[in-house]
């Protein structure tokens, strides 16, 4: 072969190397930061790119797709309590703008740097905030956590060229003696409710006795005072008819010339034997001799005309 065939040969391979050192593929998800003599150069897109030999070198690629981190925080509340937490935290590149992607690929060393630092302010903001709170405001004000240490990484994180999507609090834990006096709170909460309720239930139910015995005591006065009233007016008419009876008895003996006297022997009698009749074991006395018996009719009888003699004159 003469020189001048190995010469074209040797051309046409190195142009060939050359080729193919100047095609460099970017993978779907990611974009290639090119720099020149060590200074930014261009961004390159996903897919088949060209690119200087030598000259040009592909600094860093950048992936643009959501990444996680899970972590785990510890802080103290005011109360010096110590609060563990579980978070997740999801991010992304902010954006594929040429400044955007400058500032992911140069802000920090290398990507353990940019790690570190934000664990580190993960951390910072949970802490500051947890601070700020007591123990037993821990768990109603998860979201309000959450909300705090977004409001405050957004910012700091658009800044080094990423976007916070989303960071999820997944677990909040406390020291065992804490957790044990919590649940003691919550016991003693519970008991003293329920003895409260019982309480009320007892009250409830003693007014509701005492209002029924009440009506049943008015139930029972009324009724009480409707039977004296009764029992009033039949007395009264028992003896309207008594009085009755004994005034026509005794007109009808004036009438007869009977001794008016009989009468109140009728009345002796039928009192003895109503006596007889309607006692309930009681001793009752009486003389039954012939003088007894005139001595009981002339003091009747001493009453009876007592009782009919005209009233005495006024004045």
């Amino acid at each position: 072969m003469n020189p001048a065939a190995l010469a074209g040969l040797v051309i046409v391979a190195l142009v060939v190397l050359l080729g193919l050192f100047s095609l460099v593929t970017i993978q779907q998800g990611t974009c290639g930061v090119v720099t020149m003599f060590g200074k930014y150069r261009r961004v390159l897109p996903p897919g088949l790119n060209f690119r200087i030999p030598i000259i040009e070198k592909v600094h860093d690629r950048i992936s643009i797709q959501n990444r996680a981190l899970e972590l785990q925080v510890q802080a103290i509340t005011a109360d010096q309590a110590n609060v563990y937490f579980t978070a997740m935290v999801l991010y992304s590149v902010f954006d594929q703008a040429e400044e955007t992607i400058k500032n992911v690929a140069f802000k920090f060393v290398n990507a353990q740097a940019f790690m570190q630092a934000l664990v580190r302010s993960v951390e910072g903001t949970v802490r500051s905030y947890v601070a700020t709170l007591k123990q037993a405001e821990i768990l109603a004000l998860r979201s309000e956590i959450i909300a705090h240490v977004k409001d405050q990484l957004d910012a700091q994180l658009e800044e080094w060229g990423y976007h916070l999507l989303d960071i999820q609090v997944n677990d909040i834990t406390f020291d065992q003696v804490i957790t044990n006096s919590m649940a003691q709170v919550v016991a003693s909460n519970n008991l003293m409710i329920a003895a409260t309720n019982e309480g009320n239930a007892l009250l409830i139910r003693k007014t509701k006795e005492a209002e029924a015995e009440g009506a049943s005591i008015r139930i029972s006065a009324q009724a009480e005072k409707e039977a004296a009233q009764l029992r009033g007016q039949g007395v009264a008419l028992f003896r309207e008819e008594v009085a009755t009876g004994m005034a026509v008895a005794a007109e009808k003996m004036n009438e007869a010339r009977l001794d008016p006297t009989f009468i109140l022997f009728a009345m002796w009698v039928e009192a003895l034997r109503h006596f007889a009749a309607e006692g309930t074991g009681n001793v009752i006395f009486l003389d039954g001799s012939t003088e007894g018996m005139d001595t009981t009719l002339r003091q009747m009888m001493a009453i009876s005309q007592k009782g009919m003699l005209p009233p005495p004159a006024v004045g």
